[in-house]
């Protein structure tokens, strides 16, 4: 005869959910550190000093930067932590069910707790990252204690389903077996971990570096070099092509600057010279008009300071006929 199947109690059906939701925020983190929205939230609880969001930079609080306003890393970090606080909720769910349910069984009460505690200390553990700004150990102990959450919920939800289920005499022995080999595979998945999280920081490290050092040159300050590191291959590469590109760009702006000082030297040498000559000065551009004239020039023509520049442009046949004057001189030389 077939066995009949029973429909699932409130706690499976709660467990269920708990546990397969807490495998979602895992891989939610991850996506989270593949996508280096880590730091799309500078700041813990809140994002950007608000409960919800800013829609813009220009609705940050005073002393946010406006560079690390990211809209599509800010809500990618903001979803993942409002992911973690439903996680929060079921486990409490949870909880309260096992306590209710199962107040008798050890192996399901003592996991559901032990989750409880830890997802509050996880989320304590959140606020560690951010100000540590996602340094790679606590970022692995982060991952680690995530890993502990679900290997307990995994083990008090498959524990209810047998709950009823009275073992035979032989297998007294044989139940150590399966606990040995998950011991070893928890081992084995928190050393992946690790090897894999440490992999990705030698990999984001440097981009983060550029992606910071190109945040200062926004701002004007073309002083900032990253740091070369041989090992990178070529993001090493491309970090000592940043810092080529910058010493170019502030090459070039120093020699602009020095142009300009040139001719700002020089014009203010000729303006004194202009300034302290007994004959008059009238300077006349390519249009006839008059660009220059110094105080001989005015006093001759009998006019103030300020009448004088109304003569420049009040005496352009005077400039025309100079201008055609001095042409043709250079014509007939």
């Amino acid at each position: 005869m077939g066995r009949v199947s029973r429909p699932l109690t409130s706690f499976q059906r709660l467990a269920l959910w708990t546990t397969a939701t807490t495998y979602l925020l895992i891989l939610v983190g991850g996506l989270v550190r593949a996508s280096g929205a880590g730091l799309g939230c500078p700041d813990w609880p809140r994002c950007f000093g608000s409960w919800i969001p800013p829609a813009s930079a220009a609705a940050l609080p005073a002393g946010f930067d406006p560079s690390q306003f990211n809209p599509s890393l800010m809500w990618t970090e903001y979803l993942n932590r409002l992911l973690g606080v439903s996680v929060g909720f079921l486990i409490l769910a949870t909880l309260v069910s096992a306590i209710r349910h199962h107040r008798g069984a050890g192996r399901i009460l003592w996991p559901t707790l032990a989750a409880f505690l830890l997802v509050g200390f996880q989320g304590w553990l959140g606020g560690v990252v951010v100000q540590q700004e996602l340094a790679s150990w606590i970022v692995t102990v982060h991952l680690v204690v995530a890993l502990v959450i679900v290997s307990l919920l995994l083990y008090a939800t498959v524990y209810a389903f047998f709950l009823d289920a009275p073992p035979p005499a032989a297998a007294t022995r044989a139940r150590r077996t399966p606990l040995t080999w998950a011991v070893i595979a928890l081992i084995v998945l928190l050393s992946s971990a690790w090897i894999g999280l440490d992999f990705a920081n030698r990999l984001v490290a440097p981009i983060r570096r550029l992606i910071g050092a190109a945040n200062v040159v926004s701002t004007g300050n073309l002083n900032v070099r990253v740091p070369i590191r041989r090992s990178e291959g070529d993001l090493a590469q491309l970090g000592e092509t940043f810092n080529n590109m910058t010493q170019e760009l502030r090459t070039q702006h120093e020699d602009i600057v020095r142009a300009r000082d040139v001719i700002d030297s020089r014009r203010r040498f000729t303006e004194a010279v202009l300034a302290a000559a007994s004959a008059g000065v009238i300077g006349v551009n390519a249009e006839g008009h008059i660009t220059i004239l110094n105080r001989s020039a005015e006093r001759l023509l009998a006019r103030s300071e300020r009448e004088g520049r109304m003569v420049m442009y009040t005496l352009t046949a005077t400039g025309r006929a100079l201008l055609h004057a001095v042409t043709a001189r250079e014509v007939t030389t």
